[in-house]
């Protein structure tokens, strides 16, 4: 199997809602291409139950994940670090890209709150799905 075309980490302070319905995007649309992580500064002790109903909506299973600390190792094996709107303080490393995508949050929100943060994270894991593929 060839390795992976890129390696991609999402970051937001708990790691329980933006980041793992991007993580959640990203292995669905891409598969075995690219890479995923997820991780937060200060992680949650679930994933937001309003985003695995949102993204089970469409096919997308998170159920199974859990919120997990940001590492350094994790950002220095990454080539996209993708920061969800929350000034999330990363360490940086040259050569990475850096990208920081402004999202609601969804913490404490419903599913119907939750669809369009949804939706919207889809629309960029498609553009960056489709930036990786022009590398």
């Amino acid at each position: 199997m060839p390795a992976p075309a890129a390696s991609v980490l999402f970051v937001c302070i708990h790691n329980a809602g933006r980041s793992q319905m991007a993580a959640g995007f990203l292995r669905h649309l891409a598969g075995d291409r690219v890479e995923v992580r997820s991780a937060g500064s200060a992680p949650g002790d679930r994933v937001n139950p309003a985003a695995v109903a949102a993204m089970a909506e469409l096919g997308i299973d998170l159920s199974d994940q859990t919120p997990k600390i940001l590492t350094t190792e994790a950002v220095e094996t990454s080539d996209y670090v993708i920061t969800m709107g929350c000034g999330d303080a990363c360490p940086y490393f040259p050569g990475k890209t850096y990208l920081d995508w402004k999202l609601e949050d969804p913490a404490g929100q419903g599913v119907e709150a939750v669809r369009p943060i949804r939706d919207g994270i889809r629309l960029l894991v498609e553009g960056l799905i489709a930036e990786i593929d022009a590398r």
